[in-house]
């Protein structure tokens, strides 16, 4: 089942076989802004390999995952909340909500996806009811970039590789970065051959990697903010940063050579911001500035909040400052360039 779910100048559709947030668009400055990535076997009938989740023949846009980056007992790489049937409670007024259909860690879980009038963000809500333990939790947005990007986030305490790369065998792929490896700047991150500056994308040819910015501690409003220059617009990321500490990157450019991925699969950042303490390749989770998993509440609620928005920006420049301020988010570029936005206040905590 798919559904569309939209307000005055934006929109987004909903694939409840999978809880998949796809074809987000933004009306904006008289031109439509779809910034999210779709796999180029999507839509085609592409068998799949053995194996694959079902999340593989749609891969693109926006979805949650928990466990981030891992299984649970029988489920796909980054569990069922991306790999199973959701059932839809509501499709109407700019408001989805839907239920998971099998348990997160015996949690049941609750999407919302909301969109206001003017507004160009998602707000996005997952509530774990009930369940036990700790989960390592992200949602898993693929931007596409095939003209390339410029990255901007808000401060990091370092950046950092986990402990093996994405590709080891020559024969199946390439990775770029060195596993495990720390930075405190992402200009000169290290790399197989040489620093790698993280800045902008591409940065290598042809690679798969995955690097994550630990926030630095002291702030609410977490933010990532990829400047399409080609295409005139900005991607936002935006999170409370005392809940969730970490911003992962998923490089994906050319670097995989087996199917599906067959070195076809390019231009792809995955923004994927979360607590997965479990990534980590040379810190544990006492060195993050929040919480480095979800913990569930047996005989409560666990929720986590996150927005994905996009605006014109014809200057192409990259973001230095984003903040919020009443009730609006204020977008500043390097070269002076300034928007400012309607945002919901109050929906990623209060300072």
């Amino acid at each position: 089942m798919r559904l569309t779910i939209s307000a005055s100048g934006i929109r987004f559709g909903f694939d409840a076989e999978v809880g998949l947030l796809d074809g987000f668009t933004v009306l904006d400055e008289g031109r439509e802004i779809a910034p999210l990535h779709r796999a180029p076997w999507v839509g085609t009938g592409e068998p799949m390999p053995e194996g694959a989740g079902p999340m593989m023949a749609r891969l693109g846009g926006d979805f949650f995952c928990a466990p981030f980056a891992g299984r649970e007992e029988d489920s796909p790489l980054h569990g069922w909340p991306c790999n199973a049937p959701w059932h839809v409670i509501q499709a109407s007024g700019g408001t989805l909500r839907a239920a998971l259909g099998r348990p997160v860690s015996g949690a049941a879980l609750l999407k919302e996806l909301s969109v206001e009038d003017g507004h160009p963000f998602v707000y996005q809500r997952h509530v774990f009811v009930g369940g036990q333990g700790r989960v390592p939790v992200a949602n898993h947005a693929n931007v596409s970039l095939r003209h390339g990007g410029l990255l901007r986030t808000s401060p990091k305490a370092a950046w950092e590789t986990p402990a093996s790369p994405q590709e080891s065998d020559p024969a199946r792929g390439r990775s770029a970065l060195r596993y495990p490896a720390r930075a405190r700047d992402p200009r000169v991150f290290p790399g197989v051959e040489g620093s790698s500056d993280l800045t902008r994308y591409p940065w290598n040819p042809r690679h798969e990697d995955f690097v994550m910015g630990l926030e630095a501690p002291g702030h609410r409003l977490g933010w990532t903010a990829v400047t399409r220059p080609e295409e005139g617009d900005v991607y936002l990321s935006l999170r409370d940063a005392r809940l969730l500490p970490m911003t992962m990157l998923w490089h994906s450019n050319g670097g995989r050579n087996y199917a599906p991925w067959s070195g076809r699969h390019v231009g792809c950042l995955g923004v994927e911001e979360g607590a997965a303490a479990t990534m980590l390749g040379l810190s544990d989770e006492a060195d993050l500035s929040g919480p480095g998993l979800l913990t569930l509440v047996p005989d409560g609620t666990a929720e986590v909040r996150h927005v994905i928005g996009a605006i014109a920006w014809p200057s192409g420049e990259a973001v230095v400052d984003l903040h919020e301020e009443d009730g609006a988010i204020a977008v500043h570029g390097e070269g002076g360039a300034q928007r400012s936005v309607l945002f919901r206040a109050g929906f990623l905590g209060e300072d």
